[in-house]
This record gives C-alpha cells, sequence and structure tokens, in this order.
C-alpha cells in the first residue's frame, strides 16, 4: 500500500523542468523518502539505478577514477554489469549517502553532462550536510521531507482534496464548521497525533483500522533515534545528546516549557551542552523554539540562541514516550490527561513546521506574558496562542492592546473551538493549523486594511 505524499507532486515538477539540477532529498529515519523516490523512479524511468551506500558498501569505490559522469559510470557497471544505462531516461539513486558524502562531488558533473537524472538521499544528512553542501553547492537541488502531515494523513483516509480546500475555504470565509464536520476532525485529527506521521505507523493503522502495533513500531524508531546518536556523534557528546533528547518530553509536560539544561542530568552546565540541541534540529528528531528578546519584527535576527524550547518533530514519538498508564489512557480513552498542553504545542509546531515556517515565542522577563508562537505577514507580526482549555488569552490581548507593541495588530488562537472572530483574535480548530500558510497567502485581516 503505496501512501500519497506531497512529494510526489514536486517530484514530477522536478521532472518536468528542463533545467534540473540533480536533487537531494533530506529528512529524519523513515518519513518515506527511499519509498516516494522509488515510487516516483518507476512511473517515470526506463532503467533505475539504486545504489544504497549502507547496503552495498563495495558502490563506494566508484570514485576512485574521479568524479566525472564517465568514471563513475563506467564504476558502476564493472560492480554490476546489468545496470543499463540509457542517456535521457535513467534515473541514478543514490541513497543513504550520509554513509559516503564524498559522493556529493559529483553531482556538479551530472548536472553540467545532463545525461542522466541523479537524486540522492538518506538520514541524518544534517549532520553531514556542510561537507555535502561544499562539495556541491551551486549544482543541486534540496527539498525536505517530513513524516506526514494531516493534509496527508486525510489522503491515506481516503480523503479528496475537495476535502481540503473545503475546509480553507471556511477560515477564508471564516464560516463555522459544522457540528458533524468539527466531531469529524477533531477525531482524525486526534487519531494522527496519538499515531504521528511516520508512514510505517500510519500505514498498519489503514491496513487495521486499529491502534494495535503502532506503539511498538514507535518505540522502535525511538531506539533507532538513540542509535544513530551514538553512531554519528563523537565522545561524550554521545551522553550529552542522549540526555537532552530523553528530557524533552519530561520539560514539555512542565508549565513553563523552556528547556533547562540543569535539569538534564546531575551538576549539567549549558557551556557543556552548547550545541547539543542544535545537533539533535539536524538530525531531524526535534524541532527548536527560540525565545524572542521583544515581540517585533524582523523575527530573524531578534532572538536569543541560548533560550528555546523543544518539541518533537514527530508528535508520535513525544506519545510513544509517555509513561504507560497515560499511553493506555490515551489510546483506549483519547484523554491526553496532564501531557495535554504539550501535546497541542507539539502539534502546533509541528505542523508550522511542514509548513516552512521557523519557530519563535515570547516571555518576558518578569514572566508575566508568554506567546506560545510567533508568524508574521507582510506588515505584522502574528502570535499564535495554543490553548488546551477553553480560556482567554491574556497575553494575546495585551501584546494586541498596548501600543508598546506596535508591529502586533491581530492574533490567532488556535484551540477545540470552532472558526470565530472577536476583538482583533482570529480563532481556528487545531485541525486547521496545516493550513495557515496557505490562508496567510491572500489574508486580508481587516485590523491591517484599518489603517
Amino acid at each position: 500500500m503505496y501512501l500519497k505524499r506531497k512529494v510526489d507532486i514536486f517530484l514530477k515538477e522536478w521532472k518536468a523542468d528542463p533545467d534540473r539540477k540533480p536533487l537531494i532529498i533530506k529528512g529524519s529515519r523513515q518519513v518515506g523518502k527511499t519509498e516516494s523516490i522509488n515510487h516516483f523512479a518507476k512511473e517515470h524511468y526506463e532503467s533505475v539505478i539504486e545504489i544504497n551506500f549502507v547496503r552495498d558498501e563495495k558502490y563506494k569505490g566508484i570514485i576512485s577514477d574521479g568524479y566525472d559522469v564517465s568514471s563513475i559510470i563506467k564504476n558502476i557497471s564493472l560492480i554490476d554489469p546489468s545496470k543499463k544505462f540509457i542517456p535521457g531516461k535513467t534515473l541514478i539513486f543514490f541513497d543513504e549517502i550520509t554513509e559516503f558524502p564524498e559522493i556529493a562531488t559529483c553531482l556538479k558533473f551530472f548536472c553540467i553532462d545532463r545525461s542522466f537524472d541523479v537524486i540522492c538521499s538518506g538520514s541524518m544528512l544534517g549532520v553531514n550536510y556542510k561537507k555535502i553542501e561544499s562539495n556541491s553547492v551551486g549544482y543541486k537541488k534540496d527539498y525536505n521531507m517530513y513524516s506526514l502531515d494531516f493534509e496527508e494523513f486525510l489522503w491515506a483516509k481516503g480523503y479528496s482534496d475537495d476535502t481540503v480546500i473545503d475546509m480553507l475555504t471556511h477560515m477564508k470565509e471564516l464560516k463555522p464548521f459544522s457540528e458533524l464536520e468539527m466531531s469529524v476532525f477533531r477525531s482524525l485529527f486526534l487519531d494522527y497525533n496519538i499515531l504521528g506521521g511516520m508512514p510505517a505507523v500510519v500505514r498498519e493503522y489503514i491496513q487495521k483500522n486499529t491502534f494495535e502495533g503502532s506503539l511498538d513500531t514507535q518505540k522502535q524508531l525511538v531506539a533507532d533515534y538513540k542509535e544513530d546518536i551514538r553512531k554519528y556523534a563523537t565522545g561524550v557528546d554521545q551522553t550529552r545528546i542522549i540526555n537532552v533528547f530523553n528530557r524533552v518530553a519530561p520539560q514539555l509536560a512542565r508549565e513553563n516549557k523552556k528547556f533547562q539544561i540543569s535539569k538534564v542530568a546531575s551538576g549539567a552546565r549549558f557551556r557543556d551542552y552548547r550545541g547539543c540541541a542544535e545537533w539533535l534540529a539536524d538530525a531531524g528528531m526535534v524541532n527548536i523554539c527560540y525565545c524572542m528578546e521583544f515581540p517585533e519584527l524582523p523575527l530573524g535576527g531578534n532572538f536569543d540562541p541560548d533560550v528555546f524550547k523543544l518539541y518533537f518533530a514527530d508528535t508520535g514519538l513525544l506519545v510513544s514516550l509517555l509513561d504507560d498508564e497515560s499511553q493506555e489512557d490515551l489510546r483506549a480513552n483519547k484523554n491526553l490527561g496532564v501531557y495535554k498542553g504539550a501535546l497541542y504545542e507539539n502539534m502546533v509546531s509541528e505542523a508550522l513546521i511542514k509548513q516552512g515556517y521557523k519557530l519563535f515565542y515570547y516571555r518576558s522577563d518578569d514572566s508575566t506574558m508568554e506567546t506560545d508562537f510567533f508568524i508574521r505577514s507582510i506588515s505584522s507580526l502574528i502570535p499564535i496562542e495554543v490553548k488546551a482549555k477553553r480560556g482567554r488569552v491574556k497575553s494575546m490581548n495585551r501584546l494586541i492592546e498596548s501600543d508598546k507593541y506596535p508591529d502586533i495588530r491581530f492574533g490567532f488562537k488556535l484551540s477545540m473551538n470552532n472558526i470565530g472572530h472577536e476583538n482583533s483574535i482570529y480563532t481556528f480548530p487545531y485541525f486547521c493549523t496545516f493550513l495557515l500558510k496557505r490562508f496567510m497567502s491572500d489574508f486580508r485581516p481587516t485590523e491591517e486594511n484599518a489603517e
């Protein structure tokens, strides 16, 4: 059973570009990179040359005579003469290039030659990407692939694009969903977040129509991630990075979700752990949300790199790390318990990242005001509050109403509630978060028009 993915559309557009460059698809372990590339390749190429540098280490010798196209092809053919290189009809797929980043040097020559298309992929690419980038800068195109987002989950459940278009129309027209729509989408969204978006987990759920086996698959993935840390991190960093990874879930469960190194291990000091969170983010395991120094534009240069929150890149991984009692209650009764706030924030952080947003939050020095996330329009800074319960958004109201924050004119509240607009706050259900960027593309808030 193949799960339709957004990368399918991207790959077809890439293939249709007459000036296409070799492609590098980045993404963490088990997000479906290899499966999607092979699915695309079988439909669009007469010959597919797949080389996996983990499974077939002998192919690391193909650069022994140089990086030019003819030498690479000659050496691949020496190893396996059955491989057919048909100019204009062949895709060369270098998989697991993290194990052999030197192969990126040849992309320049394939880009110039244009006889064959090339796609590279691999897990943990972020860790070795500086070397890959320096070897191929200007001669390749990058694509970041993630686990399934909610739209892809809806596709897997059999919903069409019309369903998503209708959801977006509701947002644009600020038209509340019906009770039936709210009930169905809430249930689907909660199932999606219990499972996470890893294809193996979602596929098993679709086929069985039950959560059976999903926890085991999630826990195995966590174990694989820790093994990757031991494999790719060096020296004492291995232990420190694993310590940070292990503390993400417990720290998210706290009311103040700022990640505190002092809580990672006895006697832990920030300077000893510098770079550990960034390593995990580069590996695609976590997302970092930086604290803004002041809620104003621009976002990029207005944050403290040493103050941040950590979220899992896939909410299903967070769910798999909950205690056994919470696991049982969540899967059997859909009760999020004490982790409700952490789970909803992680859901939103994941959806924002998958749309291409970077993560920022704000907490005042006196801790009297905190806003979960920020995005921006052309002229406004937009606070986003995530409400696990029905309630007011005091911090957002202060940001909007005070003259101290001229860049903030309105805000978004994401909650279990229906669509609404009141006092410069736009409310959307959680399950609409994946549509936020499309909504923003032509959104003209009344608060900006009034100026």
